[in-house]
Protein backbone atom coordinates (compact mmCIF):
# COMPACT_ATOMS: atom_id res chain seq x y z
CA UNK A 1 0.00 0.00 0.00
CA UNK A 2 1.11 3.57 -0.68
CA UNK A 3 -0.14 6.24 1.73
CA UNK A 4 0.21 10.02 1.63
CA UNK A 5 -0.29 12.07 4.78
CA UNK A 6 -0.70 15.84 4.49
CA UNK A 7 0.54 17.60 7.62
CA UNK A 8 0.67 21.17 8.85
CA UNK A 9 3.01 23.10 11.15
CA UNK A 10 0.94 25.03 13.69
CA UNK A 11 1.72 27.22 16.72
CA UNK A 12 1.39 25.90 20.25
CA UNK A 13 -2.10 26.95 21.32
CA UNK A 14 -1.20 27.19 25.02
CA UNK A 15 0.43 30.60 24.72
CA UNK A 16 -0.76 34.20 24.71
CA UNK A 17 -0.59 35.44 21.13
CA UNK A 18 0.40 38.87 19.90
CA UNK A 19 -0.66 40.34 16.58
CA UNK A 20 2.17 41.09 14.18
CA UNK A 21 2.84 44.55 12.77
CA UNK A 22 0.99 43.71 9.54
CA UNK A 23 -2.26 43.29 11.51
CA UNK A 24 -3.17 40.10 9.66
CA UNK A 25 -0.92 37.48 11.28
CA UNK A 26 0.47 36.54 14.67
CA UNK A 27 3.84 37.66 15.95
CA UNK A 28 5.89 34.45 15.89
CA UNK A 29 8.57 35.78 18.25
CA UNK A 30 9.01 33.19 21.00
CA UNK A 31 6.12 31.05 19.73
CA UNK A 32 6.72 27.31 19.58
CA UNK A 33 5.48 25.30 16.62
CA UNK A 34 4.73 21.61 16.20
CA UNK A 35 2.80 19.20 14.01
CA UNK A 36 -0.96 19.70 14.14
CA UNK A 37 -2.42 17.11 16.55
CA UNK A 38 -5.01 15.77 14.10
CA UNK A 39 -2.25 15.38 11.50
CA UNK A 40 -0.04 13.48 13.93
CA UNK A 41 -2.88 11.02 14.47
CA UNK A 42 -3.16 10.64 10.70
CA UNK A 43 0.58 9.90 10.52
CA UNK A 44 0.18 7.30 13.25
CA UNK A 45 -2.71 5.65 11.40
CA UNK A 46 -0.53 5.36 8.29
CA UNK A 47 2.39 3.96 10.30
CA UNK A 48 0.17 1.29 11.82
CA UNK A 49 -0.47 -0.01 8.30
CA UNK A 50 3.30 0.00 7.77
CA UNK A 51 3.80 -1.93 11.01
CA UNK A 52 1.56 -4.67 9.62
CA UNK A 53 3.15 -4.67 6.15
CA UNK A 54 6.73 -3.42 5.79
CA UNK A 55 6.17 -2.94 2.05
CA UNK A 56 3.80 -0.03 2.80
CA UNK A 57 5.23 3.35 1.84
CA UNK A 58 4.27 6.42 3.87
CA UNK A 59 4.90 9.83 2.31
CA UNK A 60 4.36 13.05 4.28
CA UNK A 61 3.60 16.29 2.46
CA UNK A 62 3.57 19.77 3.96
CA UNK A 63 3.01 23.23 2.51
CA UNK A 64 4.96 26.21 3.79
CA UNK A 65 8.34 27.90 4.25
CA UNK A 66 11.53 26.05 5.11
CA UNK A 67 10.50 25.91 8.77
CA UNK A 68 8.05 23.12 7.89
CA UNK A 69 11.02 20.84 7.24
CA UNK A 70 11.32 20.40 11.00
CA UNK A 71 7.73 19.16 11.11
CA UNK A 72 8.33 16.82 8.19
CA UNK A 73 11.46 15.45 9.87
CA UNK A 74 9.40 14.70 12.98
CA UNK A 75 7.04 12.56 10.87
CA UNK A 76 10.06 10.86 9.30
CA UNK A 77 11.46 10.20 12.79
CA UNK A 78 8.13 8.60 13.72
CA UNK A 79 8.62 6.17 10.83
CA UNK A 80 7.45 7.75 7.57
CA UNK A 81 9.59 6.92 4.53
CA UNK A 82 10.03 10.24 2.77
CA UNK A 83 8.83 13.81 2.83
CA UNK A 84 7.85 16.53 0.37
CA UNK A 85 7.87 20.26 1.12
CA UNK A 86 5.70 22.39 -1.15
CA UNK A 87 7.55 25.62 -0.66
CA UNK A 88 5.78 28.93 -0.23
CA UNK A 89 6.69 31.98 1.84
CA UNK A 90 3.41 31.93 3.73
CA UNK A 91 0.59 29.42 4.22
CA UNK A 92 -2.62 31.03 2.91
CA UNK A 93 -5.85 31.07 4.87
CA UNK A 94 -7.76 30.00 1.74
CA UNK A 95 -8.43 26.26 2.08
CA UNK A 96 -9.07 25.84 -1.64
CA UNK A 97 -5.69 27.36 -2.52
CA UNK A 98 -4.01 24.94 -0.11
CA UNK A 99 -5.98 22.00 -1.52
CA UNK A 100 -4.98 22.90 -5.08
CA UNK A 101 -1.30 23.00 -4.14
CA UNK A 102 -1.53 19.62 -2.44
CA UNK A 103 -3.51 18.06 -5.30
CA UNK A 104 -0.88 19.20 -7.79
CA UNK A 105 1.56 17.01 -5.85
CA UNK A 106 -0.83 14.14 -5.07
CA UNK A 107 -2.15 13.65 -8.60
CA UNK A 108 -0.52 10.76 -10.33
CA UNK A 109 1.21 9.60 -7.15
CA UNK A 110 -0.52 6.24 -7.15
CA UNK A 111 -1.65 6.56 -3.53
CA UNK A 112 -4.12 4.05 -2.10
CA UNK A 113 -4.93 6.28 0.87
CA UNK A 114 -4.54 10.03 1.30
CA UNK A 115 -4.88 11.10 4.93
CA UNK A 116 -5.46 14.52 6.46
CA UNK A 117 -6.14 15.68 9.97
CA UNK A 118 -9.78 16.67 10.48
CA UNK A 119 -8.76 20.30 10.95
CA UNK A 120 -5.80 22.42 11.94
CA UNK A 121 -5.49 24.03 15.34
CA UNK A 122 -4.81 27.51 13.98
CA UNK A 123 -7.41 28.16 11.25
CA UNK A 124 -9.87 25.37 12.25
CA UNK A 125 -11.57 25.50 8.85
CA UNK A 126 -11.66 21.71 8.43
CA UNK A 127 -12.10 21.92 4.64
CA UNK A 128 -8.79 21.13 2.96
CA UNK A 129 -9.11 17.34 3.01
CA UNK A 130 -12.63 17.32 1.56
CA UNK A 131 -11.68 19.88 -1.10
CA UNK A 132 -8.62 17.85 -2.10
CA UNK A 133 -10.74 14.74 -2.45
CA UNK A 134 -13.22 16.58 -4.66
CA UNK A 135 -10.44 17.95 -6.87
CA UNK A 136 -8.94 14.47 -7.15
CA UNK A 137 -12.32 12.91 -7.91
CA UNK A 138 -11.93 10.38 -5.08
CA UNK A 139 -14.29 9.15 -2.34
CA UNK A 140 -14.01 11.27 0.81
CA UNK A 141 -14.81 10.27 4.38
CA UNK A 142 -14.32 12.95 7.01
CA UNK A 143 -13.66 12.91 10.76
CA UNK A 144 -13.07 9.18 11.10
CA UNK A 145 -12.34 7.61 14.50
CA UNK A 146 -11.84 4.01 13.33
CA UNK A 147 -10.43 2.59 10.10
CA UNK A 148 -10.12 -0.86 8.55
CA UNK A 149 -8.84 -1.63 5.06
CA UNK A 150 -9.15 -4.98 3.33
CA UNK A 151 -8.16 -5.47 -0.27
CA UNK A 152 -9.50 -2.72 -2.49
CA UNK A 153 -11.99 -1.26 0.00
CA UNK A 154 -12.22 0.09 3.51
CA UNK A 155 -14.65 0.81 6.32
CA UNK A 156 -14.59 3.73 8.73
CA UNK A 157 -16.45 4.87 11.80
CA UNK A 158 -17.53 8.46 12.29
CA UNK A 159 -18.70 9.79 15.66
CA UNK A 160 -21.71 11.98 14.98
CA UNK A 161 -24.05 13.81 17.32
CA UNK A 162 -26.11 11.27 19.18
CA UNK A 163 -24.56 8.20 17.60
CA UNK A 164 -22.01 6.59 15.31
CA UNK A 165 -21.92 6.24 11.56
CA UNK A 166 -20.21 3.36 9.72
CA UNK A 167 -19.31 3.84 6.06
CA UNK A 168 -17.72 1.73 3.34
CA UNK A 169 -15.59 3.13 0.53
CA UNK A 170 -13.43 1.88 -2.36
CA UNK A 171 -9.73 2.62 -2.67
CA UNK A 172 -8.12 4.96 -3.48
CA UNK A 173 -9.80 7.35 -1.06
CA UNK A 174 -9.24 10.55 0.92
CA UNK A 175 -9.86 10.40 4.67
CA UNK A 176 -9.68 13.03 7.40
CA UNK A 177 -8.77 11.82 10.88
CA UNK A 178 -10.51 12.74 14.11
CA UNK A 179 -9.45 12.26 17.70
CA UNK A 180 -9.68 8.64 18.82
CA UNK A 181 -8.35 6.91 15.72
CA UNK A 182 -4.78 6.64 17.02
CA UNK A 183 -2.42 8.07 19.62
CA UNK A 184 0.71 9.37 17.96
CA UNK A 185 3.92 7.58 18.88
CA UNK A 186 6.97 9.49 20.09
CA UNK A 187 9.98 9.50 17.78
CA UNK A 188 12.71 7.22 19.12
CA UNK A 189 16.37 8.22 19.18
CA UNK A 190 17.00 5.68 16.43
CA UNK A 191 14.12 7.19 14.42
CA UNK A 192 15.45 10.72 14.88
CA UNK A 193 18.87 9.70 13.62
CA UNK A 194 17.38 7.77 10.69
CA UNK A 195 15.17 10.73 9.75
CA UNK A 196 18.26 12.82 8.94
CA UNK A 197 19.09 10.45 6.07
CA UNK A 198 15.58 9.99 4.70
CA UNK A 199 14.73 11.85 1.48
CA UNK A 200 13.00 15.22 1.77
CA UNK A 201 12.18 16.78 -1.58
CA UNK A 202 11.53 20.52 -1.89
CA UNK A 203 9.24 21.74 -4.66
CA UNK A 204 7.66 25.09 -5.44
CA UNK A 205 4.00 25.13 -4.42
CA UNK A 206 1.54 25.40 -7.33
CA UNK A 207 -1.16 27.37 -5.61
CA UNK A 208 -2.37 30.33 -7.60
CA UNK A 209 -3.84 33.44 -6.02
CA UNK A 210 -5.90 32.81 -2.86
CA UNK A 211 -9.51 33.97 -3.10
CA UNK A 212 -9.94 34.25 0.68
CA UNK A 213 -7.54 36.35 2.75
CA UNK A 214 -7.40 37.56 6.34
CA UNK A 215 -8.34 41.24 6.35
CA UNK A 216 -7.48 41.91 10.01
CA UNK A 217 -6.88 40.24 13.34
CA UNK A 218 -8.12 41.56 16.68
CA UNK A 219 -7.58 40.25 20.18
CA UNK A 220 -10.74 39.84 22.28
CA UNK A 221 -11.36 42.67 24.74
CA UNK A 222 -9.94 42.29 28.20
CA UNK A 223 -12.41 40.92 30.71
CA UNK A 224 -13.45 43.24 33.53
CA UNK A 225 -11.89 42.33 36.89
CA UNK A 226 -13.99 40.43 39.38
CA UNK A 227 -15.45 41.91 42.51
CA UNK A 228 -15.80 40.56 46.03
CA UNK A 229 -19.14 41.71 47.42
CA UNK A 230 -19.01 40.01 50.78
CA UNK A 231 -18.98 36.62 52.44
CA UNK A 232 -21.58 34.12 53.52
CA UNK A 233 -25.34 34.55 53.64
CA UNK A 234 -25.11 38.29 54.21
CA UNK A 235 -23.74 38.79 50.68
CA UNK A 236 -26.67 37.05 48.93
CA UNK A 237 -29.05 40.07 48.70
CA UNK A 238 -26.35 42.26 47.14
CA UNK A 239 -25.38 39.44 44.74
CA UNK A 240 -28.99 39.04 43.63
CA UNK A 241 -29.32 42.81 43.14
CA UNK A 242 -26.22 42.97 40.96
CA UNK A 243 -27.34 39.98 38.89
CA UNK A 244 -30.63 41.81 38.28
CA UNK A 245 -29.36 45.35 37.67
CA UNK A 246 -25.89 44.95 36.21
CA UNK A 247 -25.54 41.45 34.74
CA UNK A 248 -29.29 41.39 33.90
CA UNK A 249 -29.41 37.61 34.05
CA UNK A 250 -32.24 37.41 36.54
Amino acid sequence: MKIAVCIKRVPDMDVRFKIAADGTSIDETGVKFDMNDFDSWAVEAALQFKDKDAATEVVVISLGPDAVQETIRKALAMGADRGVQLKTDKIPFDGLAIARALVAELQGGGYDLILFGKQSADSSNGIVGAMAGELLGLPVVTAISKLDVSGASGTAKRDIEGGQEFVEFPLPAVLTVDQGLATARYPSLKGIMAAKKKPLEVKAAQMGNPAVVVAALELPPERAPGRIIGEGVAAVPELVRLLQTEAKVL
